[in-house]
């Protein structure tokens, strides 16, 4: 060895000796593709806040990584939720964005087709609560709270499937709490699909979220082919003063606790983006992050504007927290609740 190169490597091992001199080793995601699955079809409420945060994200991220949209369909997002818990690797390359409702429902009892803790899953954060609003079509002749409670037949709603908030739960809890006269007609791949199916007369409106509605259902609102003619929420939408609350329609202690649990408090964790338990807490840290960031980018948030997509969102670590509570909830009640959205 020469002496110039001797003296080089011992330059090297100094500056390795000194405190405080560190060596990144390149970061985890440089050169991945992070997968963000959608438990959904394209064009409905969650695939357009997924495809808008992809379009971003990457950037927050170290080391920059490619982000792609999928889309996987079923059982209201059962299937992808089952997916992410048992099959999905825990290495931060794979998130799901499926309705919330199915952590509701594997807390109020271990329901059919759940395979999955919802404590247990890894919770980035969410870009929008769901707010449920409930929409008819002009074609149903009904355009107000009076008619639609006065109707002698039941006004027929879509859902994708049993245990989604807002086209599921929120119609058939309102049904019990002050009989709505309302039939829920499940199977829909998305809320694109019942929109269109509302469209043709199959259906007579639905129920969903109005940070989505606003969006996906703006021209027929415009057009006056639709109206929101109802809000399950606690206060009045700034949008939708003058629709009234479900919550008001309540005549009893029990009613009110339905709608109060059953539609209210899960809608804060309606929209979740998840990771499979045990993805290391490292990684879990740089996605929650990065989402936090991504929400002071001033072109995601000029996008969001642009397409009209309300923004409401929560951090990973209120999920976390929201999913706690709901299993403290009276077991009575959330018995009841099992009773009115997952008997055969």
């Amino acid at each position: 060895m020469g002496k110039k190169t001797f003296c080089l490597l011992l330059a090297f091992v100094g500056l390795i000796l000194i405190p405080g001199v560190t060596f990144a080793a390149a970061p985890f995601y440089e050169g991945k593709v992070i997968r963000l699955i959608v438990g959904s079809a394209p064009g409905g409420g969650f695939d357009t806040y997924a495809r808008l945060l992809v379009r971003h994200m990457g950037k927050h991220i170290p080391g920059n990584p490619r982000m792609i949209v999928e889309n996987s369909p079923g059982a209201g997002g059962m299937i992808l939720a089952n997916y992410l818990y048992k099959i999905a690797k825990p290495d931060g390359l794979t998130i799901g964005h499926f309705n919330g409702a199915n952590l509701f429902a594997q807390v109020v009892g271990k329901v059919k087709g759940a395979e999955f803790e919802s404590q247990k899953f890894e919770y980035i954060g969410s870009l929008a609560k769901v707010t449920p609003i409930c929409i008819l079509s002009k074609a149903s002749g009904i355009t107000n709270m009076d008619q639609w409670m006065n109707s002698k037949t039941p006004i027929k709603v879509g859902a994708t499937g049993i245990g989604v908030l807002a086209p599921h739960d929120t119609p058939k809890i309102l049904n019990v709490a002050f009989g709505l006269p309302v039939q829920v007609i499940l199977g829909y791949k998305g809320t694109s699909e019942i929109r269109l199916a509302v469209g043709s007369k199959e259906l007579d409106g639905c129920c969903l979220g109005w940070e989505s509605a606003k969006v996906t259902w703006r021209s027929d609102l415009k057009g006056g082919n639709a109206f929101v003619v109802l809000q399950a929420l606690p206060e009045p939408l700034p949008d939708l003063p003058k629709v009234p609350l479900a919550i008001n329609f309540a005549k009893t202690d029990e009613a009110r606790k339905l709608i109060e649990v059953g539609i209210h408090s899960h809608g804060f964790f309606a929209r979740p983006f998840v990771l499979t338990p045990g993805t290391p807490k490292g990684r879990v840290r740089i996605l929650r992050n990065a989402l936090q960031e991504t929400l002071k980018d001033k072109e995601f948030l000029a996008e969001a504007e642009k397409i009209q997509l309300d923004l409401d969102p929560v951090t990973g670590e209120e999920i976390e927290r929201a999913v706690t509570e709901l299993s403290k909830v009276d077991p009575a009640l959330l018995a009841k609740l099992k009773e009115i959205l997952y008997k055969e």
